[in-house]
């Protein structure tokens, strides 16, 4: 059974870790923020709390893994749900969103177990794409002759081959 400071922790450091990613949404004016992201987190974590107290990170019980299966099954349609398509027929945003929230999900699952490890690389990798992953994205479409921003791909830039049939 897990003591208070440990189920503080877990859940402490997912609502932070969702928070942070939720934070950098936010404040690149996505449809998805801190507070979502944060609760996202925290949810998983209890669940997963709830599921195993026996609290050994090293073991994952069988009940404990089928909780885990229903997340990342269900999380899928709050992804979808930030998703959205633009006025043109070939302009999807929020993808990065989606992502994130599948992610914020995975490493509440990660904080729920107690896997600090995979917690803090998974952060670290998360961070240093969302930072860093717009100009590298822009730099290679650039270098290797990609067909324009690889975030806005308008109908002008797509070949009619590209057109799916009516």
């Amino acid at each position: 059974m897990l003591d208070w400071p440990e189920i503080v922790l877990r859940l402490g450091v997912a609502t932070l870790a969702g928070g942070m990613i939720g934070l950098d949404r936010d404040l690149h004016g996505k449809p998805i923020g801190l507070k979502t992201l944060g609760l996202v987190a925290l949810a998983t974590a209890a669940v997963v709390v709830l599921a195993d107290p026996s609290g050994d990170p090293t073991k994952v019980s069988s009940e404990t893994s089928r909780v885990i299966q229903g997340i990342l099954t269900g999380i899928g349609f709050l992804g979808a749900g930030v998703i959205v398509r633009g006025e043109h027929r070939f302009q999807v945003h929020g993808l990065t969103s989606a992502a994130c929230t599948w992610l914020t999900a995975c490493v509440g699952i990660a904080c729920g177990v107690g896997q600090w490890r995979i917690v803090v690389v998974a952060l670290g990798i998360a961070f240093t794409l969302l930072i860093v992953g717009h100009r590298l994205e822009r730099w290679l479409h650039r270098v290797l002759g990609g067909r324009g921003d690889p975030e806005q791909i308008s109908p002008t830039s797509v070949s009619p081959a590209d057109t799916p049939p009516n």
